[in-house]
C-alpha cells in the first residue's frame, strides 16, 4: 500500500505528509528535544561506533546520556536493541524516545542521524546543538541521484548545528568548512586540522596513536583495529573536547573500548571438542565499497593464512555499488563467495549475479578467481557461510559483512529472522564438535 501512493503521488505530496507528521509528533509529545543538548552523528560509514565512543566518554564524565543508532537504544543504564532496521526512526518513536530520555533526566542524546531522515524530515522539530561528520562516500546514490545531492543534504543538519565537528581527511569535511559555519572543531590524521592522530600503528588488536589537541597531547591504545576506527575515535575525542572533557577522561574510556556488535566483531566458540578454532571468524556490517576496502586493508596485514569473504547487497538500493563490492572482494580474498542479503522487492539472484560480475575483473593474478574452485555464488545465505567455515584453515579469515548485528532478513514485506552472528556461532559450533 504505501509503495502504491508513491507511485501515484507527486514527490512533493510525499514529502509534505512527511513534514506533517514530525510536526504532529512534535506537538504531541512536546519538543522534548529542547530540554536535551541533542549530538547528530552523520556521515556514510562509522556512524554507529563514534556514537557509543561519545556516549560513552559522556557517561564516564558523569553526565546521564540517552542514544538512538542503527543498532540499538539506550536511556541511561537501560539498553535495548534497534530492531526497526531503520537507523533514525520514525517522528512518533523518535520523539516518544526524546519525551523518555528527557523524563529519566539525560542531559545528552546522540542521534545516528541519516540522509534520508533529513530528506523526510523525521528530525524536524529537533535543535541540534553539534553535529559530527564521520565522512561521506558511495552510497544513496539511488536516492540522492548524485554524490552532491546526498552531500548537500547532510550539509542541512551542519547549517543548523551551533557546533560543527569535521573531518579534514574527507572532501565533505573541507566543503563544509567552507560554509561558514557557527563554530567548527575539525580532526584528521593526514591533514593538519584542531584535532589529530600522528604515529599511528596498527597492532594485532588495536591501534596506537598520539591524539594531539589544543588542550595538549595524548597517547591512546585503542583496543578496536582499523585505521577507520582511528578516524571514529577521533571524531568522539573532538566533539568531547568541545565539551570541555579533559583528555585523560577521553584516553580511559577509550582505551577500555569494547568492539561493537556487528563493528569487526570476532566470533569465537570456546567449544571442547576434535577440533580447535584454529581461524578467525570476523562479522562486520560493511555495506558499502569504501567500508569494505576498510575491512579488508584493516584484516590483510594481519591474515596469516587465506582470507575467505562472504558478502552480499541490499535490494532496492544503489545497484552501481553492487559490481564495486564484488571487484573489491575479489582483489583482497583469496576465497569469494557471494550470496543472498537483504533482497527487498528483488530478486535475490540477480543481486548476486550483479555483485559477482564484478570479482572477477577485481582479482590480480595470483588471487585469479575461477568459479567452482576459488569462487562461489550460494543463494541460502546460512549455506554460504557454511561454506566459508568449511573452507577454513588455520590462520585463514573468515569474513562475513554485510548484516552485522541485524536480525532479521527483509524479503519482499517480510521479515525473517537470520543473524550473521548466531548462524556462524551455531555453524562452528557443529563444526569444532563434529566427529
Amino acid at each position: 500500500m504505501k509503495n502504491f501512493f508513491r507511485n501515484i503521488l507527486p514527490y512533493s505530496w510525499i514529502l509534505a505528509s512527511h513534514k506533517l507528521r514530525a510536526i504532529l509528533a512534535c506537538l504531541i509529545y512536546g519538543f522534548p528535544a529542547r530540554k536535551l543538548k541533542v549530538i547528530g552523528v552523520t556521515g556514510t560509514n562509522g556512524k554507529t561506533t563514534t556514537c557509543h565512543l561519545i556516549a560513552q566518554i559522556l557517561t564516564d564524565t558523569g553526565h546521564k546520556t540517552a542514544m538512538a543508532t542503527t543498532i540499538d537504544f539506550q536511556i541511561g543504564e537501560k539498553k535495548w536493541p534497534n530492531l526497526s532496521k531503520m537507523t533514525t526512526i520514525s517522528p512518533f518513536l523518535l520523539q516518544k524516545f526524546l519525551k523518555q530520555a528527557a523524563k529519566a533526566g539525560c542531559r545528552y542524546v546522540i542521534l545516528e542521524t541519516t540522509s534520508h531522515a533529513l530528506v523526510q524530515h523525521r528530525v524536524w522539530g529537533i535543535p541540534y546543538f553539534m553535529a559530527v561528520l564521520t565522512n561521506i562516500t558511495h552510497d544513496h546514490l539511488d536516492y540522492h541521484k548524485s554524490y552532491e545531492a546526498y552531500r548537500d543534504m547532510k550539509a542541512k543538519l551542519f547549517q543548523r548545528a551551533k557546533v560543527s565537528i569535521l573531518n579534514l581527511d574527507d572532501k565533505a569535511g573541507k566543503h563544509f568548512l567552507s560554509l561558514c559555519l557557527p563554530l567548527t572543531v575539525t580532526y584528521a590524521i593526514d591533514n593538519s586540522a584542531d584535532v589529530m592522530a600522528k604515529k599511528v600503528l596498527p597492532e594485532a588488536a588495536g591501534t596506537l596513536f598520539t591524539l594531539i589537541s589544543p588542550e595538549g597531547q595524548i597517547v591512546i591504545d585503542l583496543p578496536i583495529a582499523g585505521r577507520f576506527n582511528v578516524y571514529n575515535a577521533l571524531a568522539a575525542a573532538s566533539a568531547t573536547i568541545a565539551l570541555n572533557i579533559s583528555l585523560e577522561t577521553i584516553k580511559k574510556t577509550l582505551e577500555k573500548t569494547k568492539t561493537i556488535a556487528g563493528r569487526m566483531e570476532k566470533i569465537k566458540i570456546g567449544v571442547e571438542g576434535p577440533r580447535k578454532q584454529d581461524f578467525a571468524v570476523i562479522v562486520d556490517y560493511a555495506h558499502t565499497p569504501d567500508a569494505l576496502e576498510n575491512v579488508y586493508k584493516t584484516i590483510a596485514p594481519v591474515a596469516k593464512g587465506r582470507i575467505i569473504a562472504v558478502l552480499g547487497a541490499c535490494g532496492d538500493r544503489d545497484k552501481t555499488k553492487r559490481p564495486i563490492m564484488g571487484a573489491l572482494a575479489g582483489h583482497f580474498a583469496d576465497y569469494v563467495i557471494v550470496t543472498d542479503e537483504d533482497p527487498y522487492s528483488e530478486d535475490p539472484w540477480q543481486i548476486i549475479l550483479t555483485v559477482a560480475a564484478g570479482v572477477p575483473r577485481g582479482a590480480t593474478l595470483p588471487k585469479r578467481k575461477i568459479e567452482g574452485r576459488n569462487f562461489f555464488k550460494i543463494l541460502d545465505r546460512k549455506e554460504a557461510i557454511q561454506k566459508a567455515l568449511s573452507l577454513a584453515r588455520r590462520g585463514d579469515i573468515v569474513i562475513i559483512t554485510g548484516k552485522g548485528a541485524e536480525e532479521y532478513m527483509v524479503v519482499k514485506d517480510k521479515k525473517i529472522p537470520f543473524s550473521d552472528r548466531k548462524v556462524a556461532r551455531q555453524l562452528l559450533s557443529e563444526l569444532l564438535t563434529k566427529k
